[in-house]
C-alpha cells in the first residue's frame, strides 16, 4: 500500500521512477510471472534469443526483449498460459579474451556480468519467469549436452576425423568458414592458416533432407530465413564421375550437376589439400610453395566467387571418361577440400569461374551448349552460356549427346557411366557436418577419454558431468586445461589403464541449440522431462536475421536429435519466428593526422540546425569545436554510437524507452535511435497520465448506456471500439506495434478534445480511458498498473484482466460521409444516413452547394453511386 501511495502522491505529476519501482515490487511480491503447466489453458511459449553476458545491455537487447514482452503480456491477457523465460549464453571466446586482458578468470567475469545485466533487464519490467533462469556455463546445464554427445557417439552420429580447418594463430582456435573475412579471423584480424587437425563432428548431413523438407512446414517463419537455409543446405542432383589419372591406382572423383557439359571439360581443378596435389608437390618446389601460400589464404565460401582466381598445373593428367582425352590437373584456390570431393571438372565454355580461370592461364575453351540462334564468343562471357533451363538449349560438339536437352543428356550419361563403372547418380548437399571442436578453454568439455589401447572412449554416463575448472590462471591464450596434466590425467573406463581427457571444448552453438527446451523442465534430472511436451514447440521465437543459418539451422537439427532420442514429440522447435531489425544511430567523428578517426558518442554532440530545422553541423559539447557527421549505422562500440539503455531509463523511465522502441519502426525494420523521439514518447505518457488522473478526480463514473448516447458521444465510442479492433489485430496477428500505438495516440487526442461533462459523456470518457490502460499495458505496464488503480480498481496483475472486446454495435454508424466527384474530380462531401439508398444519395449529392454551383452550366448525363464510398457525377 505504501508503494501505491508513493507512486500516486501527486497524481497529476507522472513520476516514472516511483511508478516503476512500485509496480515491480508488487509483481515480485506476487511472483506474477512464474508459471506452471495448466492443461485447462492454451499455452504460449514466447522466447527471445538469450543474451551473451557481455557486461551491459545495448539497445538491440532492449528492442528484442520489449517485442517479446509485448507479445507475452498481450497473449496472457487473451487467456493464454504464457511462458517467457531468460537465461545466459555464457561460454565463448569473448569472455575468455576479456578475462585474459583483465587478468581474471572467465567465470568470475561472466558471473559478475550476469548479475549486472539481470538487474538491467529487471529494471525494464519484463514479465519474465526468473525461476527458470540458468547460465549455460554451469555444470548442471552442460552435463546434459555431454550426455547427449556420448549417446550420439555410440549411435555413430558423432565422430572424429582429421580435417583441414581455418586456424586463427592469435586466438589459437578453429574458425568456421563464415568466421573468416577477407582471409582474416573475424575477431582477431589475424591472417588465417589452413591446418589439418583432428576434430569432432555431428552428422547433420544425415538430417539434410528432413531439414530441407521441414522448411515447408514453417509458414510462420520469414521467407528470407527459409531461403537462406535452403541455399545453405543446398540439395543438388547430379552425377559422380570418375576420371582415371595417369600413373595412379585410384581415380579422381568429381561431382557435377551439369553432366550435359561433360564433353566440354578441358581441365580438372583440385584443392590445395587434395592428396594428388600433395603428391605432385613432393617433387615440385614451386607447386609446394604455392600450396603453402594457399594454407595462409583462408576465405569463406561466400568470398570464393569474388576473390582473384589463382592456380598452378600439377603436371598430372586425368583421362576423360568418354573421349579418353588427356586433361591437365590444376590446383585452384577456389576449390575447397571440405566441399564435395575436393575436385571439380572444369568446363570453361559454360561456367563463369572456369571461363575466367581458363582465360588467365591460356587453357582451352569449348562450346558444348547452344541456345537457339545465340552466337557463342569464347572471348566474352554471356549469361546464356551456363543456362540449362532454356527450352531451346541443346548439346552440341559432343558426339552421341548432340541435339539432346539437359534432361536427356543427363539420363544418357548416367546410364552409360553407371554401366561402365565410371560414375553414378548422386544427390549431393552443400551442407557439411557440424564441426563442434574448439581449442580454447571457456567452453563445455568434450566428454571423451583417449586410451593408448582403446582409442577414443566416451566418458561413462555416471561420471558426467566432466566439469570445467573455473579457478584458473592463463599463460597467453593457451587453454589452462591443455596445460594442466593433473586435469588431463584419468583412467580408461574400458580397460582401466592410464588415459587422458579430451581438452577441446564444444562450439558454443551447442549450448544455444537446445537451451529453449531446458526452460520447459527446470530442475529435471534429465535433459528435459514430460513438461517439455506441454510447452514445445516455441510459439514465438524472436531474434536477429544474422542468426538465420548457423544458430537457427543447428537449433532445428538439435531438436530433431532430441525427438529421435525420445525427449520431445514435435518435429520443429519453433512455430513462428520474428526477426527484428537493428538499432541504428548517427555517427560523429574527427579525423586524425594519420587519416584515422576518433569516433564521438552522440550524447557528447550538439546538433546545429538552421531556421527550417535542417541539420547544418555538429559541435563537441566539451570544447565547442566542430565534429564531422558520419552515416547512420548499427549501434556499435567501434563507432561509439551506442546509447546506454540504463541512462535512458534513468532519465525518462523504462516505459518511455519501451514505448519508443515499439513506436519508432515496425519490428522487422531498422530502428533509428532519436532522443527527440524518446522525448515525444515521454510527453505522450505525461498527457495520458494527466488525462486519467484529472478524469479520476471527478466524483462519479457512470456506466455507458448506448441507447442514451448522442451523436458526439457515439462518435467517440465508435473510435474507441475501432481502436480496440485495430490494436487487437496489430498486436496479435500483424505484430505491427507502431501502428497500434499511433491509433492509441489518435484516440487520446479525441478524448482530450471531448468536452462533454454530462453523465453519459463522463461514462464514455471513462470507458475510453479504462480501455486505453488495458490496451497500452503490454507496452507500458508500469504506467498501466498505476493508472488502473487511479481509475478505482484494486491493485492487480493486469495480465489477468481480459483483453478488451469490441462492441460490434458501437461500430455501426448512423450516417456516412461520401465523397462527391464530378467527372472524376472531388467537388465536395455529403453526409447520408447509413442505410440510404441510391436515389437519396444521388439527390443529396446533386444538392450539395459546391457541386450544384459547378453543375450550373453543365447537364448531368449519369450518376454512379458506390455504396458507402463515393458518388461520381458524369456531366457535360
Amino acid at each position: 500500500m505504501q508503494d501505491t501511495q508513493e507512486a500516486s502522491k501527486n497524481e497529476t505529476d507522472y513520476q516514472p521512477q516511483a511508478v516503476e519501482a512500485a509496480a515491480q515490487r508488487y509483481w515480485n511480491a506476487q511472483r506474477a510471472y512464474e508459471v506452471k503447466e495448466d492443461p485447462a489453458k492454451p499455452k504460449f511459449f514466447c522466447l527471445s534469443m538469450l543474451p551473451y553476458p557481455s557486461g551491459a545491455l545495448h539497445m538491440g537487447h532492449v528492442r528484442n526483449y520489449t517485442i517479446g514482452d509485448v507479445i507475452s503480456r498481450y497473449q496472457r491477457m487473451n487467456g493464454k498460459n504464457v511462458l517467457q523465460p531468460m537465461g545466459w549464453d555464457a561460454f565463448g571466446l569473448p569472455a575468455e579474451n576479456a578475462a585474459i586482458k583483465n587478468k581474471t578468470a572467465p567465470a568470475k567475469w561472466t558471473y559478475a556480468n550476469i548479475e549486472h545485466m539481470r538487474g538491467q533487464l529487471q529494471s525494464l519490467g519484463y514479465a519474465i519467469d526468473w525461476s527458470r533462469e540458468f547460465a549455460t556455463c554451469r555444470p548442471e546445464y552442460y552435463r546434459w549436452e555431454q550426455l547427449m554427445f556420448t549417446r550420439l557417439l555410440k549411435k555413430g552420429l558423432a565422430y572424429r576425423k582429421n580435417s583441414v580447418v581455418n586456424w586463427d594463430p592469435i586466438d589459437q582456435t578453429v574458425l568456421a568458414n563464415e568466421q573468416v573475412v577477407d582471409g582474416r579471423g573475424w575477431r582477431s584480424g589475424a591472417v588465417v592458416e589452413k591446418r589439418e587437425i583432428p576434430q569432432w563432428f555431428l552428422r547433420i548431413t544425415d538430417y539434410a533432407q528432413e531439414l530441407l523438407d521441414g522448411l515447408d512446414t514453417l509458414p510462420g517463419w520469414p521467407d528470407a530465413v527459409k531461403t537462406m537455409q535452403r541455399n545453405w543446405i543446398g540439395r543438388s542432383e547430379g552425377l559422380e564421375i570418375h576420371f582415371a589419372v595417369e600413373g595412379e591406382r585410384e581415380p579422381l572423383t568429381v561431382f557435377t550437376t551439369r553432366p550435359d557439359t561433360l564433353m566440354g571439360v578441358t581441365f580438372v581443378s583440385i584443392a590445395g589439400e587434395h592428396p594428388l596435389a600433395l603428391k605432385a608437390a613432393a617433387n615440385n618446389p614451386q607447386l609446394a610453395a604455392f600450396l603453402e601460400e594457399l594454407k595462409h589464404g583462408g576465405v569463406s565460401e561466400a568470398e570464393l566467387e569474388t576473390q582473384e582466381k589463382r592456380g598452378m598445373a600439377t603436371g598430372l593428367y586425368a583421362i576423360h571418361p568418354v573421349s579418353g582425352e588427356q586433361v591437365p590437373v590444376w590446383v585452384a584456390n577456389f576449390v575447397l577440400m571440405g566441399y564435395g570431393t575436393g575436385a571439380v571438372m572444369a568446363v570453361p565454355g559454360h561456367d563463369a569461374r572456369d571461363f575466367e580461370f581458363a582465360h588467365k592461364y591460356g587453357l582451352p575453351i569449348r562450346q558444348v551448349i547452344a541456345c537457339g540462334s545465340e552466337a557463342y564468343d569464347p572471348a566474352a562471357w554471356q549469361e546464356w552460356y551456363g543456362d540449362k533451363t532454356r527450352a531451346d538449349m541443346r548439346v552440341v560438339n559432343s558426339g552421341a549427346l548432340d541435339g539432346k536437352n539437359y534432361r536427356e543428356a543427363f539420363d544418357y550419361l548416367a546410364a552409360k557411366l553407371e554401366a561402365e563403372g565410371k560414375g553414378l547418380r548422386r544427390v549431393n548437399w552443400r551442407l557439411r557436418d557440424w564441426g563442434v571442436s574448439r581449442q580454447r578453454y571457456w567452453g563445455c568439455p568434450i566428454p571423451v577419454i583417449y586410451c593408448p589401447k582403446c582409442d577414443a572412449v566416451p566418458v561413462p554416463e555416471d561420471q558426467l558431468p566432466v566439469v570445467l575448472p573455473e579457478d584458473v590462471a592463463f599463460s597467453g591464450v593457451q587453454s589452462p586445461i591443455k596445460a594442466d596434466p593433473e586435469w588431463r590425467k584419468c583412467r580408461c573406463p574400458q580397460c582401466g589403464g592410464p588415459a587422458e581427457r579430451e581438452t577441446d571444448t564444444f562450439d558454443t552453438f551447442m549450448e544455444s541449440s537446445w537451451y529453449y527446451a531446458r526452460y520447459t523442465s527446470p530442475g529435471a534430472n534429465a535433459q528435459v522431462d514430460e513438461r517439455a511436451n506441454y510447452w514445445l514447440p516455441v510459439d514465438q521465437y524472436i531474434g536477429g536475421i544474422e542468426h538465420a543459418i548457423l544458430h537457427l539451422l543447428y537449433f532445428r537439427f538439435y531438436h530433431k536429435l532430441m525427438r529421435d532420442a525420445g525427449l520431445v514429440q514435435s518435429d520443429e522447435p519453433a512455430t513462428n519466428l520474428l526477426c527484428q531489425g537493428m538499432v541504428i544511430a548517427e555517427t560523429f567523428y574527427r579525423e586524425n593526422a594519420d587519416g584515422s578517426k576518433d569516433w564521438i558518442n552522440p550524447a557528447d554532440v550538439e546538433i546545429q540546425r538552421d531556421d527550417k530545422a535542417r541539420v547544418v553541423g555538429a559541435l563537441l559539447r566539451s570544447d565547442g569545436q566542430p565534429v564531422k557527421i558520419g552515416g547512420i549505422e548499427k549501434m556499435s562500440k567501434s563507432k561509439n554510437n551506442g546509447v546506454d539503455p540504463q541512462a535512458m531509463v534513468g532519465k525518462y523511465g523504462a516505459d518511455t524507452v519501451r514505448l519508443f522502441s515499439m513506436f519508432a519502426a515496425p519490428p522487422e525494420q531498422s530502428l533509428e535511435w532519436n532522443e527527440a523521439g524518446v522525448e515525444g514518447m515521454a510527453r505522450f505518457l505525461r498527457r495520458f497520465w494527466r488525462e486519467v488522473t484529472t478524469h479520476a478526480s471527478q466524483p462519479d463514473h457512470p456506466v455507458v448506456n448506448p441507447a442514451q448516447l448522442n451523436g458526439e458521444q457515439k462518435a467517440l465510442r465508435r473510435q474507441l471500439h475501432e481502436t480496440i479492433q485495430k490494436v487487437t489485430v496489430d498486436f496479435g496477428r500483424r505484430h505491427s506495434f507502431n501502428t497500434a500505438i499511433a491509433a492509441l495516440m489518435e484516440l487520446l487526442n479525441a478524448v482530450n478534445k471531448f468536452a462533454d461533462m454530462s453523465e453519459q459523456g463522463r461514462a464514455v470518457r471513462h470507458e475510453a480511458l479504462e480501455t486505453m490502460v488495458l490496451l497500452l499495458n503490454p507496452v507500458v505496464p508500469h504506467v498501466s498498473h498505476q493508472l488502473w488503480q487511479v481509475l478505482g480498481h484494486a491493485e492487480a496483475v493486469l495480465e489477468d484482466q481480459p483483453w478488451p472486446a469490441v462492441d460490434e454495435a458501437a461500430l455501426v454508424r448512423d450516417s456516412l460521409t461520401l465523397a462527391v466527384q464530378v467527372n472524376g474530380k472531388l467537388r465536395g462531401t455529403i453526409e447520408v444516413p447509413a442505410h440510404a439508398g441510391k436515389e437519396e444519395a444521388e439527390a443529396l449529392a446533386l444538392a450539395q452547394p459546391q457541386v450544384a454551383a459547378f453543375l450550373k452550366e453543365l447537364s448531368v448525363r449519369k450518376v454512379i453511386v458506390v455504396p458507402g464510398k463515393i458518388v461520381n457525377i458524369v456531366a457535360g
